[in-house]
């Protein structure tokens, strides 16, 4: 368990970031950029739970908030092997597997789509889109840093569905779709 006595350490005054590894690393590191994100994605997450006050949805949101903090500490592991262990968390297969039985289950009820359809709804839903809108910019930091330095080809995946699954909520907490906005192209001329 993580235990933080002091919130500031004066270590990154100079513009740099530890890692996991205890190596340093510019603030501006694209590592650092995709964490940075997540972090924003979780926080994004963190206004959707609130929306959804305590419903079954709520309580899965808080499970990925807790996979949001492996995928940072993830992100935050330098190096080339991805196996799990007691100083390198890593995201495994099972979270996006998770991720993708959560999907298919919940889009048994939802009504095909035959538009694409506009982020609202409902409050709760429109924050759920802004969570997910938040995660696509995570996905894509992600995928920029892992151009230049080897990521957990899980994470990467992980982030992927997650934008997915955060869709596919959305429409499940708006009525299964029923209160959807669908987009009308040209709908403003």
């Amino acid at each position: 368990m993580v235990k933080l006595n002091r919130i500031y350490t004066r270590t990154g005054d100079a513009g740099t970031t530890g890692l996991v590894d205890g190596s340093r690393v510019p603030k501006h590191d694209l590592r650092l950029a995709a964490m940075g994100d997540v972090d924003e994605a979780n926080s994004a997450i963190g206004l959707a739970v609130v929306a959804l006050g305590e419903t079954p949805e709520a309580a899965a949101l808080r499970v990925i908030q807790n996979d949001l903090f492996d995928l940072g500490a993830d992100l935050a592991t330098p190096g080339e092997d991805f196996t799990p262990v007691p100083m390198a968390l890593r995201i495994v297969e099972s979270q996006v597997a998770r991720l993708e039985r959560d999907i298919d289950a919940m889009n048994e009820s939802l009504a095909p789509l035959n538009s694409f359809i506009l982020p609202g709804g409902s409050a709760a839903a429109a924050a759920v889109h802004l969570a997910r809108a938040v995660v696509r910019r995570a996905e894509r930091s992600a995928t920029l840093a892992a151009q230049g330095m080897p990521l957990n080809p899980q994470a990467l995946a992980y982030i992927n569905r997650l934008s997915d699954y955060l869709f596919v909520l959305a429409r499940r907490v708006n009525d299964n779709g029923a209160a959807d906005i669908k987009w009308v192209p040209g709908a403003a001329r």
